[in-house]
């Protein structure tokens, strides 16, 4: 289906001037976590998607891993397109990513993205309505994933259940998510008060400079 796009941009002269963008809206599990096939929980297998992008000054062949969400793509779109996005617009333009500086320095970026969710979902009639029990049909809750910074490669839950669980998984030493270390001695009081302000801040910002203050945590 690429291929036959960018056939028909070169057979129009367009190629040069036309950047294409392949992702997804979610991610799917299916068996991990002994979940049934689903996508509503905040594990990398539902959260993380593909975000390829090709072309004018697109370096070939390189991977960022710098944290990029779905609402940066408007501004991108609008950056790309020479206007400039309003201040109201939470997402951030990748298109430094895009078009990196020969020796640049490495951008100061957010480290931190925020994951939302509303449920349990029980309406028959939606499409995201997730089959039986087992399927991780979650009750509503409020994330962060966290990508660098003072608490490295991580993921951070917090339900809105009347137990008000907690989970916090250490990817870069389980890159499963199967462990929840929140309430073990791994995580120290004033460690969990920093989570918690993480995602408030998150969850409550408006606009670009404060939501890209917010993903910024030190």
């Amino acid at each position: 289906m690429i291929g036959k796009i960018e056939d028909t941009l070169r057979a129009d002269g367009l190629a040069s001037d036309t950047y294409i963008f392949f992702s997804s809206d979610n991610g799917y599990h299916m068996g991990e976590h002994r979940l049934l096939p689903g996508k509503q929980t905040a594990f990398d297998t539902d959260i993380r998607v593909p975000l390829i992008v090709a072309g004018p000054g697109v370096p070939h062949d390189r991977v960022e891993s710098q944290v990029v969400q779905n609402v940066d793509l408007y501004p991108t779109f609008l950056e790309l397109a020479g206007v400039v996005p309003r201040s109201s617009v939470d997402g951030h333009s990748i298109v430094p990513l895009l078009h990196p500086a020969p020796g640049r320095h490495p951008l100061l970026w957010r480290t931190a993205a925020l994951i939302e969710h509303q449920g349990p979902d029980m309406y028959i009639g939606d499409p995201d309505l997730e089959s039986g029990n087992l399927s991780g049909n979650p009750t509503t809750y409020r994330a962060v994933r966290l990508a660098g910074g003072a608490f490295g490669n991580a993921l951070y839950v917090e339900y809105s259940d009347p137990a008000r669980e907690r989970e916090f998984y250490d990817i870069d030493a389980d890159p499963g998510e199967r462990y929840n270390i929140y309430y073990t001695p791994l995580l120290t009081p004033s460690e969990r008060v920093k989570l918690h302000a993480m995602v408030a801040a998150l969850s409550n910002c408006h606009g670009a400079k404060a939501c890209w203050k917010a993903g910024q945590p030190h």
